[in-house]
Order: structure tokens, then sequence, then C-alpha cells
């Protein structure tokens, strides 16, 4: 199957006012374009906007706003997952019948616990009940070396 296109230029007068054209209409797309990423980006901050003025509100929130997203760099995924899923764990099956100050203490004490874990510590000790488990490798005997009569570097003529 051949494919030609007939073009519409016929010399380099005609080239460069092609070449013009194509230039003028990729920048009024890409101006498009930015004009709907900027809007897109409105329309999905606008719920976070209504949150943050919402947790303004709230008398205290500031503060605990402040213990609970304080921006830790070297924080992971295991410790940003320890974060939310250690107090939730522990206040749905080992506290049920808890009072909300101990359900309270025990999601700090929880967090703070799951700040220090991260992705080394957890691989480390899953390496170590791993080597636990696994039987130990059996060695074998090590051959002795065999005297086969004069070595080939010796000096014999």
């Amino acid at each position: 199957m051949k494919m030609s296109k007939e073009s519409k230029v016929r010399n380099l007068n005609e080239l460069k006012l092609e070449i013009a054209r194509l230039k003028a209409l990729a920048g009024e797309q890409e101006r498009y374009l930015n004009d709907q990423y900027l809007l897109f980006n409105e329309r999905i901050a606008a719920p976070v906007r209504f949150m943050n003025s919402l947790a303004n509100w709230i008398p205290g929130a500031g503060v605990a706003k402040g213990l609970f997203a304080k921006s830790r760099g070297d924080e992971d995924w295991i410790s940003k997952s320890l974060r939310i899923g250690l107090p939730v764990i522990l206040n749905r099956f080992f506290l049920r019948k808890a009072g909300f100050i101990k359900r309270a203490l025990v999601t700090l004490l929880s967090q703070q616990a799951a700040g220090v874990l991260n992705k080394d510590n957890v691989s480390n000790m899953i390496n170590k009940v791993a080597d636990f488990i696994r039987p130990p490798k059996r060695r074998r005997k090590a051959h002795k070396h065999m005297d086969y009569g004069i070595p080939p570097d010796s000096e014999t003529y």
C-alpha cells in the first residue's frame, strides 16, 4: 500500500509561510492546553481549599495538624503506611472496648513508633526471621588434596 500526500508547498516562500502557520497553530494549541490545565488544577484544588478553611475554623485543629502533618524527608513508603495502618489495626482489633483517651494515646504512640521504622529496618527484621526459619545449609566435606607425584611447575629436566 503506497501512501502519498500531495504537498501544498510549491516553492521556498510557500514553505516559509507553512512553517510560520504551523508554529502559530502550535502556539495556539499550547496556550489552550495550558489554560485547560490551570482550570483543571483550580477545580481539583477547590475541595482542598474548602477542607483547609473548615479545619482553620475548628479551634485547636491547627495544633493537631502541626502534630500529624509534619513533613519528614527521611520517610519512605513503609513508614508512611505504618503511620496510618498501625493505629487503625490496633484500635480495630486490640482496643475494641477501650475508651477515647486510651485510643488516642495508643494512636500517638504507635505513630511515633512507626516513624522509627523504615524500609531498611523492616527488611533487616524479615531477613533475620527468614534466616531463623530456613534450615542451615549442609556443608560438603572438603576433599583432601590428592598427590599425583611431581608437580607440573617443578624444575625437572
